[in-house]
């Protein structure tokens, strides 16, 4: 019994040894500051036809393996969702009906998520990455990719996208009449920045 009990305690020692040395190989910096925007726009394409705005970010952080960068996840607040190129009621109007069931659903999709997977080096002097990542929306996850300047510096990490497409209709998001929905363009444009200091 004893010697069952010290191999018991042996184990536990070995587990735990290992475990704080995997521990010390990581860590992780948490998103300070974020500005998330959206672009969506009409068949017709002018400055009449386009609505922009933006959306919070809830949560956000990199992870780090022996001080090299091995992922991102961040957590989109869908509640934020506002749309800022109207004002008064046509404002408000707009903002309720992407956060309703014809768009967004945000009571039922409260957040959305972005887990950063891969960043993968570009021959641009301004966006020098491509950013590869997994845009979980709806509870409809797809595989994105995105041009962006990406610093960084020990464990200090920021991130400044061009702005890009994805297509609405891959996340079921869509007008649910199919009239009114035929007249928007598919393709909406987003663009953001993060930066943990």
């Amino acid at each position: 019994m004893k010697k069952i009990l010290l191999l018991a305690m042996m184990v536990m020692s070995v587990t735990f040894i290992f475990g704080q040395k995997r521990k010390s190989n990581t860590k992780v910096s948490k998103v300070i500051t974020s500005d998330i925007r959206w672009w969506g726009y009409k068949l017709v394409k002018t400055d009449a036809t386009t609505h922009s705005g933006y959306v919070k970010l809830k949560s956000g952080k990199f992870n780090f393996e022996k001080g090299e960068l091995v992922d991102g996840e961040f957590v989109i607040d869908m509640r934020s969702l506002t749309d800022t190129d109207l004002t008064g009621e046509d404002q408000a109007t707009l903002t309720n009906d992407l956060k309703s069931i014809n768009f967004f659903e945000v009571k039922k999709y409260p957040v959305a998520k972005f887990h950063l997977t891969k960043i993968i080096p570009l021959k641009d002097e301004v966006y020098n990455y491509t950013v590869i990542g997994n845009l979980t929306l709806k509870g409809v996850r797809k595989t994105i990719s995105f041009p962006a300047k990406v610093k960084v510096d020990n464990y200090s990490v920021s991130i400044e996208s061009d702005k890009f497409s994805i297509n609405r209709q891959d996340y079921g998001v869509f007008y649910r009449s199919s009239l009114r929905d035929v007249i928007i363009k598919d393709d909406m444009d987003i663009q953001i920045k993060v930066a943990t200091k």
